[in-house]
């Protein structure tokens, strides 16, 4: 009994933390992101990321920089005003699925025949291996080992048959068994998911023309956006240039057959 504990106790391990900002005036949103990175630092310290693309620019155009590391280590003022782009996503990271390297980190940017995604991802899969397994046969190359990529992939395969991207998201979501939150940008859209037990936290938050999504309201509070509401589970919710919250609850399971990880609540709790 002492050996299993010494070979499987390895300490309390975090989440991630995932940010979405979409600025319908068109500034750059890079710093942006920085900053909600930074308050969402202790839900991960191993690797951070940001991409970001222009709504009106090249469907195929994603800046990102991603690397091991607190966010103030990969980032600097000279690499953030790299990052041009008035809609993007940032990741922080603390492996719960997937080695510890550089090829794990997020978020997952990936090209194919409509365009572009950028995907940030809190959460574990019950099903991942099954889906590589089935993603593999079918043609998947897969450059990493995190749940993150086979979602990415399934969003892609889904929306060569769906009208919007959107879609894809919501019928990608329908495949994925376990806790997720996910932050997806595509070219012209922001989109958030929850899985429908409403594991993992999601939440909405506005600032001026600008709309948010992220793990924690300590990310609205340090941008100074106002917090608007949480994503409920089982819900896709997106944003476009219209500047309409719009949603989909298809996904949605009755309120009695939900369920929250008791995680979030004791060891990320804030005392006044």
């Amino acid at each position: 009994m002492k050996d299993f504990f010494e070979k499987n106790d390895s300490g309390l391990h975090e989440e991630c933390g995932v940010f979405g900002i979409y600025d319908l005036d068109g500034e750059d949103v890079a710093g942006t992101i920085y900053y909600g990175l930074f308050a969402l630092q202790h839900r991960g310290q191993e690797s951070a990321g940001i991409a970001v693309s222009d709504t009106n620019g090249p469907k195929n155009n994603v800046s990102v920089i991603k690397d091991m590391g607190l966010v103030n280590e990969v980032f600097s003022k000279d690499n953030l005003d790299t990052l041009h782009g008035d809609i993007g996503v940032g990741h922080v990271r603390y492996s719960t699925a997937g080695e510890s390297t550089r090829e794990n980190a997020q978020p997952m940017v990936i090209n194919y025949v409509k365009g572009t995604l950028g995907l940030a991802h809190n959460g574990n899969l019950i099903n991942a291996n099954e889906l590589r397994q089935y993603l593999s046969e079918t043609g998947a190359i897969f450059q990493s080992t995190i749940d993150t990529e086979p979602i990415a992939y399934l969003i892609a395969r889904e929306r060569l048959h769906t009208a919007t991207v959107e879609e894809a998201v919501n019928k990608a979501c329908e495949k994925l068994k376990g806790a997720f939150s996910l932050v997806v940008m595509s070219p012209r859209k922001l989109i958030a998911a929850r899985d429908p037990y409403g594991f993992k936290p999601l939440v909405i938050g506005k600032r001026g023309k600008s709309y948010i999504f992220t793990s924690e309201t300590a990310a609205l509070d340090t941008i100074g956006a106002e917090f608007v509401r949480d994503v409920r589970p089982g819900e896709t919710v997106w944003v476009k240039s219209d500047g309409v919250l719009h949603s989909d609850m298809s996904r949605a399971l009755p309120e009695e057959k939900q369920a929250r990880c008791i995680f979030e609540y004791i060891y990320f709790a804030r005392l006044p």
